[in-house]
């Protein structure tokens, strides 16, 4: 992203036009003439957060009567939604996601699913074992990054499982998981039990997954999951459905630590 000084005065009035070049990850970069001094690294916070949320802003600093006012001009790469699992719901949600213009992709172990045909307005349509070919979309890197939205509507909890256990440590924008509230706490007390998960790491899983409009359709569902994405990118006062669930289970956490004496 680039920030520009589009004013200033006093001990900043040398910096008027001058240029910084950002990269889309902490400590990447940064190139250019504009130095703010002792407010730089500020400067650097408030580029990475305008990064997160994707969105342009303009700030004013003042500091000893002075001002200087900088333009955050975002340039970010399309965000990438992946989406496991190739049945009712991924369909719509796929074609709502390349409205809203996200990288899709969508990938299922049963090739008579994951068909381009069953989704035309996806990027890439992939049929593979799930954890495998999420491996393999990493392109070589150890982790997805901060650009990269993941939905997981498999067809059972077994591959809830697999795609959890591969991603869950990775810095992901977001991670959502369908499921009613028994399929969920089953998936969370196997991965706690006989994966030996802590389970404060599942706190960050979306499940049940999306907002509370009263969905019901795959349509409309697909709507909910996608409301989410997008009040999580952009840092969204609405309240997701996995709140609740994630309350319960840090009340359940803390009273069997009462009860041992922690």
């Amino acid at each position: 992203m680039w920030l520009t000084a589009i004013a200033a005065t006093g001990v900043w009035a040398g910096q008027l036009g001058r240029h910084l070049l950002i990269g889309s990850e902490a400590g990447e970069f940064p190139a250019g003439t504009l130095d703010a001094g002792a407010l730089q690294p500020r400067l650097l916070d408030d580029a990475q957060e305008a990064l997160r949320l994707r969105s342009h802003r303009e700030t004013t600093y003042e500091a000893a009567g002075s001002l200087l006012t900088v333009f955050f001009e975002v340039q970010a790469p399309a965000p990438h939604l992946i989406v496991a699992g190739a049945g009712h719901i991924a369909a719509p949600l796929a074609a709502i996601a390349r409205i809203c213009d996200f990288e899709v992709t969508v990938l299922d172990d049963r090739p008579q699913y994951a068909s381009q045909a069953r989704f035309p307005t996806a990027d890439r349509v992939i049929a593979g074992p799930f954890r495998e070919e999420l491996r393999k979309l990493r392109g070589g890197r150890p982790q997805f990054d901060a650009n990269t939205f993941l939905v997981l509507v498999t067809r059972g909890h077994q591959h809830d499982i697999e795609c959890l256990l591969e991603v869950l440590d990775d810095p992901v924008a977001y991670i959502g998981m369908i499921g009613s509230r028994r399929r969920i706490s089953a998936v969370f007390n196997l991965l706690e039990r006989e994966q030996r998960i802590d389970p404060a790491r599942l706190d960050r899983v979306f499940a049940p997954i999306g907002l509370d409009i009263g969905a019901q359709t795959p349509a409309e569902i697909a709507v909910c999951i996608m409301s989410e994405i997008i009040n999580t990118m952009r840092g969204g006062p609405a309240r997701s459905l996995r709140e609740q669930v994630r309350e319960e289970r840090i009340a359940r956490r803390t009273r069997i630590t009462t009860v041992r004496g922690e």
